[in-house]
């Protein structure tokens, strides 16, 4: 006897799991990943210790050197001591000393493959430089504070309000930041550490051909226009005018607001161009 089998018909089950929408990747903002960015740089310093000590160590032997072996020989016109006619002036230079490192830390990141990797993330690119600026505005602040203590050390007394020396410690670090730039282009721009470095010398001579050891007035004539106008000499004035009590004392013509915004101007003008340049040459794939 055969027995018949029916088989109800089954319905295929849909089987597919449902989806499920996945958030779109959302990177760090431009607040967050300039902080974290200059985190790094500056966890980068402390981890080596030569970057700090070093530039107290120039800074002390340059401050001495000018102190005690020339100043005997160099003469403001008898207006304001030397000591005093110096110190303003190489804390500013600080600046430039300091940058040869900072182009030639960012020269190694950029060989090394740090940025590489940097651009992959989802994070503002400029906020990564802007980060970098502020690691190393830091550097300079601390050399700027350790030479001023030198500075005082080797007898310099300023005759400005507390307000005013302030004042000019601010215009420094805010003149840092705009420089920065400067040593963050020669570091992006050069194939290591050693060419960035090289590159940077191309830029001390903005530190003797200027206000900041000796009186303009002392050098040739057909220079005296390049050293008078010239960024640094522009900020050396400016802080100087600040620290030792109006540029009447110093003589150097002008009041000590018009130096003060020259200063500004010239920060404002070499952070917008130098950012622009670094911003655009690190959106690039080397």
């Amino acid at each position: 006897m055969s027995v018949a089998t029916t088989t109800a018909p089954v319905e295929s089950a849909n089987l597919t799991a449902p989806r499920t929408e996945r958030p779109a990747t959302t990177g760090a903002g431009f607040g967050v990943t300039s902080i974290e960015s200059a985190r790094r740089t500056v966890l980068q310093f402390f981890r080596t210790p030569q970057v700090l000590i070093m530039g107290t160590v120039q800074g002390a032997m340059f401050l001495f050197m000018f102190r005690y072996v020339f100043g005997g020989a160099i003469s403001t016109g008898g207006a304001v001591s030397y000591v005093n006619f110096l110190v303003p002036g190489f804390l500013v230079t600080v600046i430039l000393w300091t940058g040869m490192g900072a182009a030639s830390g960012v020269a190694e990141d950029s060989a090394s493959g740090v940025y590489d990797r940097m651009r992959s993330l989802p994070v503002p690119r400029s906020a990564i430089m802007v980060g970098r600026s502020i690691a190393d505005t830091s550097l300079v602040a601390w050399g700027v504070l350790t030479t001023a203590i030198i500075g005082f050390a080797v007898g310099f007394r300023p005759a400005g309000s507390v307000l005013h020396v302030l004042a000019g410690f601010g215009l420094i670090i805010v003149a840092a930041a705009a420089f920065s730039w400067i040593f963050i282009v020669l570091g992006l721009v050069s194939g290591n550490a050693q060419a960035a470095q090289g590159m940077s010398m191309l830029i001390i001579p903005f530190s003797f051909i200027s206000s900041a050891n000796v009186p303009v007035s002392s050098m040739p004539g057909w220079l005296q226009p390049f050293a008078a106008n010239q960024p640094i000499s522009v900020i050396i004035n400016a802080v100087r005018s600040l620290m030792v009590g109006g540029t009447g004392v110093i003589g150097i013509g002008h009041t000590t607001t018009y130096w003060v915004v020259l200063s500004l101007i010239w920060s404002a003008g070499i952070a917008l161009v130098f950012a622009t340049i670094a911003t655009l040459r690190f959106g690039r794939r080397r």
